[in-house]
């Protein structure tokens, strides 16, 4: 057995007699932040804020943005609280639905067949086979997500909050709409494109994913080890926070 599907072993392995707490801890702390960023940034009055700081907190909020689908999508591999599938479940649900109000079922269905046709027709996050662009791409990948679950929770979201709560339409622009629109571009390029796109060697493995290059750092920055890719379809069981011990025992 190789060492990287021994961590995945292990890991499994514990299933409910795993008494760490780690992952919940982790998924709380993004939420958590990512709740106190966006109720700051609605308040804020923008025309006294510098422009330096608007932009910082406008960057952080699309980072959390990705960092509750991250959470989201080790729910849906049953890592982030393997030893309660019914609390795993729930925290993934709303990590998605704070995210846009994703049904997290659903996810769960179409992230499984992700994992089971890898870049094929048959697999929900590659092109179309015909409009390989990554800009296509990308609006491909949006078509077939973005339902009218999204349309309504966004609608219902945003007069509530512009009408009844007074919120200004610039302050939920910049920290509750453009960033959600770039952690979907964060996680579609770093997570979809970069390590599914078809070379013209071909792909080297059944999963038909690579990995980046990235130092841990720099590979938690661009999308929270998503980049690396094949080490996540060899080993589904390994939370995003486990990958570049994983990377490194390859």
């Amino acid at each position: 057995m190789s060492q990287s599907n021994h961590l995945s072993t292990v890991h499994v392995g514990r299933g409910s007699t795993d008494k760490s707490y780690t992952g919940v801890a982790i998924a709380l702390l993004i939420m958590g932040l990512w709740a106190i960023n966006l109720t700051l940034g609605l308040r804020l009055n923008l025309s006294q804020m510098p422009v330096l700081m608007i932009g910082i907190m406008f960057l952080v909020q699309g980072f959390l943005y990705t960092g509750l689908f991250i959470t989201a999508h080790d729910s849906m591999h049953r890592s982030l609280f393997p030893q309660s599938p019914k609390w795993n479940d729930r925290i993934g649900a709303i990590a998605v639905f704070l995210y846009l109000f994703f049904p997290y079922q659903k996810l769960v269905k179409k992230h499984w067949l992700h994992h089971r046709y890898p870049a094929s027709e048959h697999d929900p996050d590659f092109h179309d086979g015909r409009h390989k662009h990554p800009v296509f791409w990308y609006i491909n990948f949006l078509k077939r997500y973005f339902g009218w679950e999204q349309v309504l929770g966004i609608a219902i979201f945003y007069y509530s909050m512009r009408d009844l709560l007074h919120v200004p339409e610039d302050n939920l622009l910049m920290f509750w709409i453009l960033p959600s629109i770039l952690s979907s571009l964060q996680l579609f390029y770093f997570g979809t494109f970069l390590p599914h796109r078809e070379l013209p060697e071909g792909y080297g493995s059944s999963h038909r994913a690579r990995s980046n290059n990235l130092t841990p750092f720099w590979s938690f920055i661009s999308c929270y080890h998503f980049g690396y890719h094949e080490e996540h379809h060899e080993c589904p069981a390994v939370p995003w926070w486990q990958l570049p011990r994983l990377r490194k025992m390859r």
